[in-house]
């Protein structure tokens, strides 16, 4: 299945951001059919080919290499992990913000009956305090848009594969 794009579930921790001025959120679903957990989804989509672009990318302006132990932590309970925090964690769900403090990255995981999950990757951007989003943000969401799709179907594939 191809992942597509839905609205940002209610009653989750990406909902916050919803709705609000000035606030751009999205979200993608994606059905796996076997058992997955948020850690192994954090896993699956963290090491991805296309993710471990963007980490390199990441570790050049950060000045240290990220590496797969940081990933395998965060799937396990750290509040860190390259350029994010956690902001949030709840049942089957986590929410990201980087250090900037104006984007946020949420994955979550949703157990169907029959082995069947729900797998979600949704993101929000904040402007500051009585601004207009970023123009930046506003000309790059069509490639976000793709890079978003292609990182979840990704980490289906690696969830399939084991």
């Amino acid at each position: 299945m191809i992942p597509r794009a839905i609205s940002v579930p209610r009653d989750t921790l990406l909902s916050r951001y919803a709705g609000q001025d000035a606030t751009y959120t999205d979200c993608y679903e994606v059905m796996f059919v076997g058992d997955a957990d948020l850690g192994q989804f954090i896993t699956a989509f963290y090491t991805t080919w296309l993710f471990r672009a963007e980490r390199l990318i990441l570790s050049l302006v950060l000045r240290r290499r990220i590496k797969d132990s940081e990933v395998s932590a965060l799937a396990q309970g750290a509040q860190t992990f390259a350029a994010w925090r956690v902001e949030d964690r709840a049942q089957g769900e986590i929410l990201l913000c980087d250090l900037s403090g104006r984007t946020r990255s949420w994955l979550a995981v949703v157990p169907y009956e029959g082995g069947v999950a729900r797998l979600l990757f949704g993101s929000a951007v904040v402007a500051d305090s009585g601004r207009d989003l970023p123009r930046s943000a506003r000309v790059l969401t069509p490639v976000h848009k793709v890079y978003s799709r292609a990182l979840l179907r990704l980490a289906q594939r690696k969830l399939r594969k084991g």
